[in-house]
């Protein structure tokens, strides 16, 4: 049983709940339901994509978010919008669909000036209470490996509904420590799956946003 191609959102939902992940993400017997917020995300996502890409004005349902595009649009340098990006094993770069692809990432815009990058991830979430950066150090990870002239990633979540922005940066150097932290973590999802062992993590999530029903732990066994 295989565990790859993994991705942050991958990581999380293992390290969330495993057993969770081991019903919904491995086994698949639970597809996902797209709800409105999800298709929220998905059209504002589209909406930032083509005027990036393509010069298409913001919609005007999403004119808060305007002046800050208008911002990216003026940097400096070459813009890739939902860019997919692969890596094999063995760290080395590759395309999303590659039939060696090992961790796979998506960057909403990408902007490479030289050896300097920037990357921004849009969250459509009310709150930024529990933004993780770890996703920014995977995507930061990503760029140096599928553009070596870069050496330095300013990164950032940016929260479009309470506009905030969650950002660091990141130095080439650094990409070793961080592959060690994040290969710890993916060496214990693969773990879980060579030994067929995908333990229940119980959480307030249980009672009413879980839909694995053969959990004991699920509200609605009690």
């Amino acid at each position: 049983m295989s565990v790859a191609p993994w991705s942050f959102s991958r990581i999380k939902a293992f390290e969330q709940c495993p057993k969770q992940f081991y019903h919904e993400k491995v086994l698949k017997q639970y597809p996902v339901v797209e709800t409105d917020a999800m298709m929220y995300g998905t059209d504002f996502h589209k909406a930032c994509e083509d005027f990036i890409a393509k010069g298409t004005p913001i919609p005007e349902k999403y004119s808060f978010i305007k002046n800050t595009m208008n911002k990216f649009n003026a940097m400096e340098g070459d813009k890739l919008c939902e860019h997919k990006m692969g890596l094999t094993a063995d760290l080395e770069p590759c395309t999303f669909f590659a039939g060696d692809v090992w961790f796979r990432g998506i960057a909403d815009l990408l902007i490479i000036d030289g050896d300097k990058a920037s990357v921004i991830d849009y969250k459509t979430g009310k709150s930024s209470k529990y933004a993780d950066k770890g996703q920014l150090e995977l995507m930061a990870m990503c760029v140096f490996k599928h553009f070596p002239q870069v050496k330095k990633v300013k990164a950032g979540l940016l929260f479009v509904i309470c506009k905030d922005l969650i950002k660091d940066t990141y130095v080439v150097e650094s990409s070793p420590k961080l592959w060690e932290k994040w290969l710890g973590k993916y060496a214990r999802m693969e773990k879980a799956a060579e030994l067929n062992v995908w333990n229940p993590q119980p959480s307030g999530l249980c009672r009413r946003h879980c839909n694995v029903v053969e959990c004991p732990h699920n509200g609605r066994n009690s």
